[in-house]
């Protein structure tokens, strides 16, 4: 059996829908269909996919498969693509999108260096602090923070962001400092709306802490809690490079400095390495080599 085929098949029979549709889209026989999802489902040692008269659906195996078939399919697509392939310059448009904090504090600035270097293309950048559905709403690359990954997407790791634990100086000396992470529950603290509102998560001594916390200010975006923080509000977990200019100055002032946050993974996000454009190609490319060339977004170690 060519496996590599069948697996093909089987990718295209769930995304078509039924083994005609799959039939049609492959030029291949529906009894050919048929046969290497058979064959398919013999190797692997179990059913992949419910079969009645009115529709397809996929069994437990079936789902657990799935993103497996597809990653080696996308890679040996891509294999075949970039050897055959004349190099391409890209042009046209990229729709991206990221949350409003990290597109205002770092990748306005890597786009405008991108369509610099390369002056036929264009991005289109979306600010939005959720996750967008790439195929919904026509996006290209989504740029997430997070340790959370969807598995029917394709992920390339660009950095790390790494928090920090903050406060003005004025709520420090009325409510006290903090020396202990379990303390943080008698403190005001001031949470995102989406992510991390009732558990923060630490490293201590090489043992992870998680923490209930809880404040009467939450919101779903950094420099709305940086700034309630700075004007006296409460306690709040930032990402580092958010915080450093605040800190810097000191209007803020970190606190429980033998707790490391946990840190949070940065994602280049997309739905598919198959006939990826030239444009979706060289931005990821030119992304991670922008990120890695920057410290404050690699692991601490």
């Amino acid at each position: 059996m060519d496996r590599l085929n069948a697996m093909r098949v089987f990718v295209e029979v769930v995304d078509k829908g039924s083994l005609t549709a799959a039939a049609d889209s492959l030029d291949m026989s529906r009894a050919m269909v048929s046969r290497y999802l058979a064959e398919l489902e013999e190797w692997v040692g179990a059913r992949l996919l419910h079969r009645s008269t009115r529709r397809l659906s996929l069994t437990s195996a079936g789902s657990d498969t799935l993103p497996r078939c597809r990653q080696l399919v996308d890679l040996a697509e891509e294999l075949q693509t970039s050897v055959a392939a004349p190099e391409e310059a890209p042009r046209g448009i990229l729709r991206l999108t990221c949350s409003v904090w990290l597109g205002q504090s770092y990748l306005a600035r890597a786009v405008a260096g991108y369509v610099k270097r390369y002056p036929a293309t264009a991005v289109d950048m979306q600010l939005v602090n959720r996750a967008v559905n790439l195929v919904e709403e026509g996006i290209d690359l989504a740029i997430r923070i997070t340790n959370d990954l969807d598995p029917n997407l394709i992920a390339r790791k660009l950095g790390m962001c790494r928090s920090v634990v903050c406060a003005s100086p004025a709520y420090l000396r009325e409510h006290g400092t903090p020396q202990r992470a379990e303390q943080l529950a008698l403190h005001n603290c001031l949470t995102y709306s989406y992510f991390g509102k009732s558990l923060w998560e630490f490293e201590y001594e090489g043992r992870p802490v998680s923490v209930p916390v809880g404040g009467n200010v939450s919101a779903n975006e950094t420099a709305v809690l940086l700034e309630a923080a700075r004007h006296d509000v409460g306690i709040t977990m930032q990402p580092l490079q958010a915080a450093a200019p605040l800190l810097a100055t000191g209007q803020l002032v970190a606190v429980l400095g033998n707790y490391r946050p946990r840190d949070m993974g940065i994602y280049a996000i997309y739905t598919s390495r198959r006939q990826m454009p030239a444009t979706l190609r060289t931005m990821l490319d030119f992304l991670a080599e922008s990120f890695a060339g920057d410290e404050i977004w690699q692991d601490a170690g």
